[in-house]
């Protein structure tokens, strides 16, 4: 089973970002943890990071849906025209406040989202997102 060491956050809501990163801090010691309150800023940084095909670092995503400029759905959009070896490289969660059963339903229909999960970033979804992976 693989463990993950690379994290990524994607949230314009700062105070999301910090309690996630202290999160993932608790759970995996030493964590390289990049996080943007910018979606187009962090996905030009997965494309520059992880198209390196010398690096074989892999990344757990934490994506929050509702944001500005370009929300959940269009990053995931724009991740799924990304060449696959990029695209294999990252595990992609939805971190979201919302409760509504059609952004859950619409997560779980995407092939590339691994879980839906509602804020805050808890411990064990970290402990259980490093370990598992339900990928289809």
């Amino acid at each position: 089973m693989k463990s993950f060491s690379r994290f990524i956050l994607i949230d314009d809501d700062e105070n999301s970002n910090m309690i996630s990163s202290v999160t993932i801090k608790k759970m995996a010691k030493g964590a390289y943890i990049k996080s943007f309150l910018n979606p187009f800023e962090g996905f030009e940084h997965i494309v520059t990071e992880y198209s390196n095909p010398d690096q074989d670092f892999t990344a757990i995503l934490f994506l929050d849906l509702i944001m500005p400029g370009m929300d959940g759905w269009d990053f995931l959009e724009r991740f799924e025209k990304l060449d696959s070896s990029i695209r294999g490289r990252i595990k992609v969660y939805i971190l979201s406040s919302s409760e509504d059963q059609r952004h859950i339903d619409r997560a779980k229909e995407n092939k590339n989202v691994e879980e839906y999960v509602i804020k805050p970033l808890t411990t064990e979804t970290v402990r259980l997102a490093n370990y598992t992976s339900t990928r289809r």
